[in-house]
């Protein structure tokens, strides 16, 4: 069995020529190995029993030397993908179950059954180039650049990657050279297999964006240390898949999805402040900081387009007064395109972020500043900490949420950092516990949240309107403030059921 270790990148038709002469710029000795064209098909039952299993069944040819490989459950974190693999020669084209160890298959998998309905789902065919560098402090990675197309059910999808692979040496030498090349140009680093793609391709599933954060997998039997590790790699996670979402359908609902999976992982690093000190965060907080701040037209964006759907009460108003749709229509134009945000996502600093994130996840990077106290905390019951944490929020919004006061506009908006923290607390830990509880419980304050973003969206309108001496401003600003007296009506009714409701947890 042989473990990958290996970063993968995606890379444009435009960057291809540069990458033979970076490579040699950064080793100390290079080995150019000839250029194979790669034909792999990958097998599946028609109920994809091996894909719900997560094992990939692979076979590759080259001419006439054919090989099988299994891909066992793996992990990938940021751009960094370590999985073990079996592989072994092939006399036909078809897969041999039965030639590999009967050890390495999972406690109960139909071994029998499987192997007699297997067929191939897709297929990736590609020419591959391979350069074995030797490291400074040589190590030994293997760059590999593979370009062709994954087929399935007459589609296709082009392949454009770049991996390395650890072959020998120190894991930490595999980051350099991938720091290396982003500085020098314009990769993203690689979340999805070839495997992950067929599949969606084959299925007729193209990747979607979440509706929501979602919730992180997280067993009772945890200590914090283990939950913080799968919380940072869930933001990350998040981050990745609604970039590509992004590129694949631009949408600024995507883009919130990526200022969550940011948020996600600054609040992960305040949860677990009792061993994730600040001065092994410093950097990454400086820098996760500046990409919020190009993000942070997000909002607005999401507002304005709110007041041009046509599906939108705002619609109609808006229109009464074209000297409006034109100050909106002139804001909407001065809104970042989808160029600008693809050249975000292939830009340097974003991309030495996310390494930087996956190999501070990856060395475990926080245990520098630890002294006995941290070293407890972090083994300590991830549950225990959970209920303290709900505990603490809970008794801060039911001050911020006086049962008996009468609240307006300005106070609701002011209580938006602290559902929107409690909530994340949720997103962190709500899995830890029951779940028709915590949906209960939950519901009436994303509802309330949403009648946030609601009263922020009727006073952006209003802001864009005072000032405006026309007859029609005039009209809009008596009718907003309707909306709002009418929504903070049904925000008063929820929180007070809200506030008395009893805690999942």
């Amino acid at each position: 069995m042989d473990t990958e270790i290996e970063l993968k990148f995606l890379v444009s038709d435009n960057e291809v020529p540069l990458i033979p002469a970076l490579i040699t710029q950064f080793a100390k000795r290079v080995n150019n190995k000839p250029a194979k064209n790669l034909e792999n098909a990958y097998y599946d039952t028609p109920s994809r029993e091996l894909r719900a299993l997560d094992i990939g069944l692979r076979t590759r040819c080259m001419n006439s030397d054919c090989e099988q490989t299994i891909k066992l459950s793996g992990e990938v974190i940021g751009g960094l993908h370590q999985r073990p693999e079996y592989n072994l020669p092939l006399k036909s084209r078809k897969p041999d179950l039965f030639a590999f160890d009967s050890n390495i298959w999972p406690m109960g998998m139909r071994l029998e059954s499987v192997a007699e309905n297997i067929f191939p789902i897709f297929s990736t065919n590609f020419i591959r180039r391979t350069w074995l560098i030797e490291t400074e402090a040589g190590s030994l990675i293997e760059v590999v650049l593979d370009k062709g197309e994954i087929c399935a059910s007459g589609k296709s999808e082009s392949i454009s990657e770049l991996e390395f692979e650890l072959v020998e040496g120190e894991r930490s030498d595999l980051f350099l050279l991938a720091e290396q090349l982003v500085s020098q140009i314009g990769v993203r680093l690689g979340f999805y297999s070839k495997a992950a793609r067929g599949y969606r391709l084959a299925d007729d599933k193209p990747l979607q964006p979440n509706a929501e954060i979602g919730f992180v997998s997280l067993s009772t039997d945890m200590n914090q240390e283990q939950a913080f590790i799968k919380t940072i790699n869930y933001a990350i996670e998040l981050i990745q898949k609604h970039e590509q979402c992004y590129l694949n359908d631009p949408s600024l609902k995507t883009l919130k999805r990526i200022i969550d999976g940011v948020r996600l992982i600054k609040h992960a690093f305040w949860l677990f402040e009792e061993f994730v000190t600040r001065e092994t965060t410093d950097t990454l907080r400086k820098e996760l900081k500046w990409l919020l701040g190009e993000l942070d037209w997000v909002e607005s964006a999401i507002y304005l387009k709110t007041y041009t759907s046509k599906r939108h009460a705002y619609y109609k108003r808006i229109h009464s007064a074209p000297e409006l749709s034109d100050v909106i229509g002139d804001l909407k134009r001065v809104q970042p395109t989808k160029t600008d945000l693809e050249d975000l996502f292939h830009c340097p600093r974003y991309n030495k972020l996310l390494l930087s994130l996956t190999r501070w996840l990856i060395e475990k990077n926080w245990r520098q500043q630890w002294d006995q106290n941290a070293i407890n905390a972090a083994q300590s019951s991830i549950r225990t900490m959970a209920k303290k944490t709900f505990d603490g929020e809970w008794k801060k919004l039911r001050n911020l949420y006086p049962e008996k006061s009468q609240m307006g506009v300005s106070d609701y908006i002011q209580t938006r950092t602290s559902i929107e923290e409690m909530l994340l607390s949720g997103s962190c830990f709500g899995a830890l516990f029951n779940e028709e509880s915590r949906i209960d419980f939950r519901a009436p304050w994303m509802d309330i949240l949403s009648g946030v973003y609601e009263l922020e969206t009727l006073h952006y309108l209003k802001q864009l309107c005072e000032g405006q001496e026309a007859q029609p401003f005039s009209d809009i600003l008596t009718w907003l403030q309707q909306k709002s007296d009418f929504l903070i009506s049904a925000m008063e009714q929820s929180r007070r059921a809200t506030v008395s409701c009893e805690p999942y947890w």
